[in-house]
């Protein structure tokens, strides 16, 4: 146990010692009753001798319950605490996942959310958000330490990726879940589609941005990018553009891309992640080993960009000199009474 204020407790010390050695001085004259003569007489007498024994006593009692009872006053006025420092730079991190939902990122898609959700499972207050993109982009969660609805979005964006890979490797047949599935990757994310094509990635990532929300607000910010780099329509920022805007606001992108991808794409996205002070990952033909190495990797460098922030903590702890107050205050009532103990 601590104190908040253990300057009170020095001075609440420093008064008692004070009062305990402070002369008193009394009147010599009796203000009330009579002189009684030849007292000595009485004096030597057992009964007397008896009563002013136990009267020294007590009032000894009576002095040390009084000292108990102030120290343990100035005590709780100095606050008795329980001090600890919680070196936790956790709290620090916001992650958002960004995934290219174009049919060719499918598989890989679906290799990453099932690492990440073990990952999820460990956090502890970290803030993490998802973000899909094709011609436009839909946050699907906003930044948010609440896990478990974190995890049911990564399993039902798991489910209706399998399904939509099923359905595309003809293992199962059109159906109301083949439709569902294709609605749930697909809308909000083909919004002019017609007009701008599809996967437009400096889209996607620059949209991210607006969802850490307040970027003066010292903490670590990484993107986890998942794309193949292929463009297929008309972009308003480039790649290279909204890496330069992460890397501005000082967001690390982490890319990774399927083992498929064209080699000039490899180059663009893997300049855009370095540049940021990131990293790339080539998925190795999208084996769940492969991408659970590249996830872990991933989480292990985004902990490192993490500074650690010291934060103290107190925790009242009045009930030991509480009780002792309480205690010596019931036996100082008592022994003024007189009750005969």
């Amino acid at each position: 146990m601590e104190l908040r204020y253990p300057i009170v407790l020095i001075i609440g010390v420093i008064l008692i010692i004070v009062l305990m050695f402070a002369k008193n001085k009394k009147k010599l004259e009796y203000n009330d009753g009579k002189k009684i003569a030849n007292t000595k007489y009485v004096k030597e007498l057992a009964y007397y001798k008896k009563a002013i024994k136990k009267y020294k006593i007590i009032t000894y009692i009576m002095k040390g319950l009084y000292a108990l009872a102030i120290l343990m006053s100035i005590i709780l006025i100095a606050r008795p605490v329980k001090f600890s420092v919680n070196n936790n730079p956790k709290y620090n991190r916001d992650i958002i996942l960004c995934i290219d939902t174009s049919d060719s990122m499918n598989e890989l898609n679906e290799k990453i959310i099932d690492n990440l959700k073990k990952i999820i499972k460990n956090l502890k207050g970290e803030r993490f958000g998802i973000s899909i993109f094709n011609t436009s982009s839909v946050t699907l969660v906003p930044l948010t330490d609440d896990y478990n609805y974190l995890l049911e979005t990564l399993e039902k964006l798991q489910e209706n990726l399998n399904t939509r890979i099923d359905y595309l490797n003809k293992e199962i047949a059109y159906s109301d879940r083949v439709y569902e599935a294709t609605e749930y990757l697909q809308a909000g994310t083909t919004v002019n589609y017609e007009t701008r094509g599809s996967s437009i990635i400096g889209d996607g990532l620059a949209s991210c941005i607006r969802i850490f929300g307040d970027l003066e607000e010292e903490r670590t910010r990484v993107i986890l990018f998942s794309t193949d780099n292929e463009l297929y329509g008309k972009e308003l920022i480039t790649l290279k553009e909204a890496g330069k805007l992460c890397r501005d606001r000082a967001i690390t992108v982490f890319g990774i891309a399927p083992s498929t991808i064209n080699p000039q794409d490899k180059i663009s996205f893997e300049e855009v992640a370095l540049d940021t002070g990131g990293s790339y990952y080539t998925a190795v033909e999208e084996s769940r080993d492969s991408v659970s190495e590249i996830v872990n990797e991933i989480e292990k460098k985004g902990k490192n960009l993490i500074k650690e922030q010291k934060n103290p903590n107190f925790v009242d702890k009045p009930e030991v000199v509480f009780s002792l107050l309480s205690t010596s205050t019931i036996c100082l009532f008592i022994l003024n009474k007189k009750v005969n103990l």
